[in-house]
């Protein structure tokens, strides 16, 4: 039989051993409940192929973090977790995580790069599984083979989205400029295209680049008067249009207008800056009408980006081919 005190002793015995297994069975603040080493558990998870369980982790220790290369290593981790679990957001997650942390990283846009076209890839073929006959999907088609240079198979689909909506905006634009992308375009193409563009314009007023189509092929044609309309326009749709003030100031000084050919060469080389051409125009126009030391420092300009540009071009010329 027990006596009292040797009751009150068993008791004391008792909770302390129940207060030792409690805390050999809590978990340990310095190990799972760092951010760091649950970090490094889900990089290591992730890296044996258990992405499912890697990634819920990587999302909760991401923000924590201090230390760079786990930074790098969670990034990595979690985009290619994401893609393998098919979960696109969580993926464009942590790339805006890495190109924030790590910008202009060579690996981080090598990353970026095979991630969206990864995701491109997927919706196209979603979209071809499931609307293959769509407006968007003969948009898609036109636009892959035109990166082929499949020119006919491009002006196909294009037809084939104008037979189902023929006031659909941007087809006659894209289809007028695929016809001037085949090689050597006769006249008789050159004037289909440019009915494309008027019909183009018709259906939307304001496409800058279907007015500059225009243009162009006006001042192919030294139509100076009607090239300038046409490029006129083009700027007023489009301020940053740099291309359109070059050929607006290229044929007002064909015009010999040469004091109207000033402010739209002057708006070019501003959004051109390292474009040679609108700086030899404008150095003509400022020299034609007495401005001979302006007309010297924009001829000094194009002559310096001229060599620049022969330099950088014999350099890639001079440069082993890898194969």
């Amino acid at each position: 039989m027990f006596r009292p005190r040797h009751t009150v002793l068993l008791c004391r015995l008792l909770v302390g051993f129940a207060a030792t297994l409690s805390v050999a069975q809590a978990p340990k603040k310095t190990s799972s409940a760092n951010p760091a080493y649950s970090a490094e558990r889900a990089v290591s998870l992730a890296q044996s192929g258990h992405c499912k369980e890697a990634l819920p982790l990587l999302q909760q220790a991401r923000p924590h973090l201090a230390d760079k290369d786990l930074k790098r290593s969670v990034g990595f981790a979690g985009v290619r977790c994401a893609m393998f679990a098919d979960q696109p957001d969580a993926g464009e997650d942590f790339l805006r995580f890495l190109n924030r942390e790590f910008p202009h990283d060579p690996e981080v846009l090598y990353l970026s790069v095979h991630t969206y076209s990864d995701l491109s890839t997927r919706a196209a073929a979603e979209l071809a599984t499931t609307a293959p006959k769509s407006a968007q999907a003969h948009e898609l088609n036109a636009e892959a083979f035109e990166s082929q240079g499949k020119w006919d198979d491009a002006a196909r689909e294009y037809r084939l989205l104008l037979q189902q909506n023929p006031r659909m905006p941007g087809i006659h634009f894209r289809l007028g400029r695929l016809l001037l992308s085949k090689p050597n375009p006769s006249p008789t193409v050159a004037e289909e295209a440019k009915k494309e563009m008027q019909q183009e314009l018709e259906i939307d007023p304001s496409n800058a680049g279907a007015e500059y189509v225009l243009g162009a092929l006006a001042q192919q044609n030294q139509q100076w008067d009607e090239a300038i309309q046409h490029f006129s326009r083009a700027t007023k749709l489009d301020a940053s249009f740099g291309d359109a003030f070059v050929g607006l100031g290229a044929c007002l000084g064909s015009a010999k207008r040469f004091s109207e050919a000033i402010p739209p060469l002057e708006n070019a080389v501003k959004l051109e800056p390292e474009n040679p051409a609108p700086h030899y125009l404008l150095a003509i126009a400022y020299s034609r009408t007495g401005r001979k030391e302006d007309g010297d420092k924009q001829f000094a300009i194009q002559r310096q980006l001229t060599q620049k540009g022969a330099a950088g071009e014999n350099n890639s010329q001079s440069q082993p081919n890898p194969n």
